[in-house]
């Protein structure tokens, strides 16, 4: 018997559809009412560096999402191994379960949090001395990390493997039952948060601002504060089962 009751509750998945089902599966079996609203597009780069790269041998390569792992594995010639690398890091739970779906297990994942910070505090990347690493991420991705190993000694470089873009969204059928329909709102980035607000625009801003907001990083968070929103639950992991229980955790009032 779940233990969580949703009762019929609205809530607004706003992750890329191809990776949204998950979580829209696991409100609807808790009673609640997924509303699928993709509001970000990822895809492939087709990137002729970052395939260089992927081919090469390295000390560590660290996939920064389930994302990176696709689309890198998707560059990879079927003729060439998978990964020449003596140690792998994922940032959490999912990217190690796409790294496994691949035929590699993750080597470092961390057991908190899964954001990149968590992996930093890794002991086993403590010194980092004259090793090459490879980071597999989005365009423009965060360069913390980066930064950070290099600061450590690493020998730093990056492979770009897909691009986020914000789709072409008419929000106004959504915007027309909000009132009705919508009880929580839940991102899982802040680019996510911040296409959102951009696709609803000045006509939904209030009505967003004041609608209960599920996210599963303490910076994605800490951006919904500042930008106005009112009611921000963080959930304890970056799960679908996580989002599920921070959604279960304070039901919406009647």
């Amino acid at each position: 018997m779940n233990p969580c009751n949703l009762r019929g509750r609205g809530v607004l998945v706003t992750r890329p559809a191809h990776q949204a089902e998950g979580l829209c599966r696991l409100i609807e079996a808790a009673g609640g009412r997924a509303l699928r609203f993709p509001v970000l597009v990822i895809e492939p780069t087709r990137n002729p560096a970052a395939q260089t790269l992927l081919a090469e041998h390295w000390d560590l390569v660290y996939f920064v999402s389930p994302n990176a792992v696709t689309f890198a594995h998707a560059q990879v010639d079927d003729c060439q191994p998978w990964l020449h690398a003596e140690r792998v890091a994922a940032v959490g739970g999912g990217t190690a379960r796409a790294l496994q779906a691949t035929g590699r297990t993750a080597d470092l994942a961390p057991s908190g949090r899964f954001e990149s910070e968590e992996v930093m505090a890794l002991p086993e990347l403590a010194r980092m001395d004259g090793q090459r690493v490879l980071i597999v991420r989005g365009e423009g991705g965060r360069g913390l990390m980066a930064e950070t190993l290099r600061q450590r000694g690493a020998r730093v470089s990056i492979a770009e493997v897909y691009r986020r873009r914000c789709p072409e969204v008419d929000p106004q059928p959504l915007l027309a039952r909000w009132s009705e329909e919508v009880d929580w709102v839940t991102v899982t980035s802040e680019q996510i948060l911040r296409n959102l607000m951009a696709i609803l625009g000045p006509a939904g801003r209030e009505r967003l601002l004041v609608t209960p907001l599920v996210v599963i990083a303490k910076r994605t968070a800490e951006a919904a504060r500042s930008l106005g929103f009112r009611d921000v639950v963080l959930a304890g992991r970056a799960s679908d089962e996580a989002i599920l229980a921070a959604l279960c955790c304070r039901p919406v009032p009647a």
